[in-house]
């Protein structure tokens, strides 16, 4: 889910001085806008990285049972069994090393997912403490343009559950990916890898809005 660089900064990071005069809460909830966008961008990122490795260990996991197969049926020429062993050990060895990796990208996404819960925790923060000052009604006159601050709060819940169920979702497919001998179940875990069903075009709306309404994008 790849987006632009934000409103008044010449990259992703949005110039924290640039927003000065925004104060209290409005200053919170811009600078949580902003760190949801770097923070999915991050996210966008690694996806793209897992899903190469990704590929690599599904063709390795192929290249490892061929050559099981292969050694079965030349279990009586003792001419090539040293090179199928040689070759079988360096394919398992390369097929681990992509496992790692991939392990290391989805402890990378575990760590974005755990921002992305502070942020959640941020956002009710700021709805209780304008709950406390205003009463249930909340405040008269919306921080941006016309959203309620609720709605803060809402959206970053949203994404937060969009991006743990997705989460959950590459855990089992890291889990799965190098013992699967299916051509088609590893084509399936490969296509939900690199197409993330739960964090669709509602995700990218959710984050496009709360762009918009706190400044980031242009109206």
């Amino acid at each position: 889910m790849e987006g632009g660089g934000l409103q008044g900064s010449e990259t992703t990071t949005p110039g924290r001085k640039s927003q000065s005069a925004v104060t209290g809460s409005a200053r919170k909830v811009k600078d949580n806008a902003a760190d949801w966008h770097n923070l999915i961008l991050k996210w966008d990122r690694l996806n793209d990285e897992g899903s190469t490795m990704a590929n690599k260990i599904v063709n390795l996991g192929f290249n490892k049972s061929s050559q099981k197969e292969m050694q079965v049926m030349m279990a009586g020429q003792d001419t090539s069994a040293s090179s199928n062993s040689e070759n079988a050990f360096e394919n398992s060895r390369e097929l681990e090393e992509e496992c790692d990796k991939l392990l290391s990208v989805v402890d990378k996404m575990t760590h974005i997912v755990s921002k992305m819960e502070k942020l959640v925790s941020s956002e009710k923060g700021i709805v209780d403490l304008e709950t406390f000052q205003y009463g249930t009604g909340g405040r008269q006159t919306p921080l941006f343009q016309t959203w309620p601050t609720s709605q803060f709060a809402d959206v970053s819940n949203k994404l937060y559950e969009a991006y743990k169920q997705e989460l959950t979702l590459k855990r089992a497919i890291l889990q799965e990916l190098a013992h699967t001998t299916n051509p088609d179940l590893s084509m399936v875990y490969l296509s939900c890898w690199l197409y993330q069903p739960y964090t669709d075009d509602r995700a990218k709306l959710l984050l496009e809005g709360l762009l918009l309404e706190t400044g980031h994008r242009p109206i």
